[in-house]
């Protein structure tokens, strides 16, 4: 079994080599006509119903998954679920997470979920080469909204959805992003703390203070006709946020009746508003890069905009120096 893994996960790499080395040199980009490329995929998945809802849905979320994993969390319900947000040809990147600190075997006797959230591409080729990547790691889940920047709001409710209708008796739950590199000694030890009794209506991360951008160039536009108001409520930087899995259903029903934002981060932040929980701030998410060194990233829990070939030299060099102090 083990060989026919190991041959299985050389083959995807190859494939994926070869198919974006085709898409970016030869192929055009194809334009979405409707179709479902996964439709000979047969998923599984759960009645979901939330019984509480008595008003019409604004934003109801009407989209079915494409690709699943509804038993992940059956035989062993995880201490914490890690959704990554990530794209169709970020592979090195779910590969270097799933080779170091999103690997689900890190911590004995604690249980880990580790999950990459995608949409729907608008070419069948792209939809193919991770159909056969959750074939072999069983850590992706899709539904059938188009995967772009605007639509990581929808990527984020979709993680909510599946925590709270296939996962809702874990007890944290982790969103961050495939650029991502997490110090998960601290997380787990020092902020989550197994040990002690599991928090609820939890939510903490970097938190942001800020108003609405109507700079039309900024990739953070807002316009006055989706927001109107002058300042954002106290919301948590998408890069790296952590809440009670308790959150997760309470956010999602929220969003139904929540009108739909392009800012992910911010629209968690007007969710959280309304449900009168208020985020807690932690100086060890950053946002930002900083430059490596091991003293350093002791002390945080997570830095940006970290390559795939980064991730494996910081992961390596702090797991080979655990025994060095600071």
């Amino acid at each position: 079994m083990a060989s026919k893994v190991s041959c299985l996960y050389v083959l995807t790499v190859v494939c994926w080599a070869s198919a974006l080395w085709y898409l970016s040199i030869t192929r055009p980009t194809s334009s979405y006509t409707g179709s479902k490329p996964f439709s000979h995929l047969t998923v599984a998945r759960k009645n979901f119903t939330f019984g509480n809802i008595r008003t019409r849905p604004i934003n109801p979320h009407s989209f079915e998954f494409l690709i699943n994993e509804p038993n992940k969390c059956e035989k062993n319900i995880p201490f914490l679920v890690i959704l990554i947000s990530t794209t169709h040809k970020e592979f090195d990147a779910r590969q270097a997470i799933r080779e170091t600190w999103g690997d689900e075997n890190n911590f004995k006797g604690i249980r880990i979920a580790t999950l990459f959230l995608l949409g729907k591409n608008a070419d069948p080729v792209l939809n193919q080469m991770v159909e056969q990547e959750s074939q072999i790691f069983h850590d992706i889940i899709v539904e059938d909204f188009i995967d772009s920047y605007h639509n990581l709001t929808l990527k984020t409710l979709m993680g909510m959805r599946w925590v709270a209708t296939f996962c809702s008796k874990a007890k944290y739950v982790m969103k961050t992003d495939s650029d991502i590199f997490v110090n998960m000694d601290n997380l787990i030890y020092k902020l989550l703390k197994p040990s002690t009794k599991p928090r609820r209506r939890y939510f903490t991360g970097y938190v942001i203070n800020g108003g609405p951008i109507r700079d039309v160039r900024s990739k953070w536009y807002m316009p006055r006709d989706l927001y109107p108001d002058s300042n954002y409520p106290p919301f948590c930087s998408g890069t790296g946020y952590i809440f009670s899995a308790d959150v997760a259903e309470l956010i999602y029903k929220t969003s139904l009746h929540t009108r739909l934002l392009h800012l992910e981060d911010v629209y968690v932040g007007l969710c959280l508003r309304k449900l009168g929980i208020h985020p807690f701030q932690n100086s060890g998410f950053n946002h930002w890069k900083m430059a490596y060194s091991l003293c350093r990233y002791r002390r945080v829990i997570t830095v940006h905009q970290i390559s795939p070939e980064e991730m494996h030299r910081i992961w390596n060099d702090m797991s080979s120096k655990k025994h060095l102090r600071c």
